[in-house]
């Protein structure tokens, strides 16, 4: 238990510029998503889905945030165009974390995309335990109506992230985190 307690504790995200191309299996793939929907989830609802970008998928979606990016920037320099294009390629795999919150009488919407972003967490924590490395990241992109229906959103679903997995050579340093006395009261 005291494993699974130093791991949690020292969990810490990877920038995607530092991974390299090396990416899950499909079996560690799979296992990600399973521990992904291994969730929160009131109501046996699972409010959230995943797409998976790898390979030229990464492409073809850095195509349509760089077209929509063009369209809001028409005087946008090449170079950030490029990057808008660029936005999901750094990491060699990507899964998007979708809210899909359906209509309940007892769920509210609030409580599905917690379980959304509960499902995000999940994902991290098994890349991260399977050795690689993981970070959860929105952007503009994440946002933008036009950007999530070129990526095959429905209307009423939202983005809780996107979450950038491979592995890194590079060593990970720490964030400084809250002190517990800032952010703690008892009732």
């Amino acid at each position: 238990m005291s494993d699974m307690i130093d791991f949690l504790k020292a969990r810490r995200s990877v920038k995607p510029r530092d991974m390299n191309g090396n990416a899950p299996t499909e079996s560690e793939l799979e296992t990600i998503l399973t521990i992904g929907a291994r969730v929160p989830d009131h109501g046996k609802l699972a409010p959230w889905r995943f797409i998976v970008f790898q390979g030229e998928a990464r492409d073809r979606a850095g195509a349509v945030i760089a077209d929509v990016f063009t369209k809001r920037n028409p005087d946008a320099a090449a170079d950030d165009i490029a990057r808008a294009r660029a936005s999901l390629t750094e990491a060699p795999l990507v899964i998007a974390v979708v809210s899909s919150p359906k209509t309940h009488p007892k769920v509210p919407p609030w409580e599905q995309q917690l379980s959304a972003g509960a499902s995000a967490l999940n994902i991290v924590t098994a890349a991260t335990a399977l050795g690689y490395g993981a970070n959860w990241l929105t952007g503009w992109f994440a946002y933008d109506r036009d950007v999530l229906t070129g990526l095959g959103l429905n209307a009423d679903e939202q983005l809780a992230g996107f979450v950038h997995i491979g592995k890194s050579d590079k060593p990970n340093e720490d964030r400084p985190r809250p002190v517990l006395a800032d952010i703690v009261t008892k009732f």
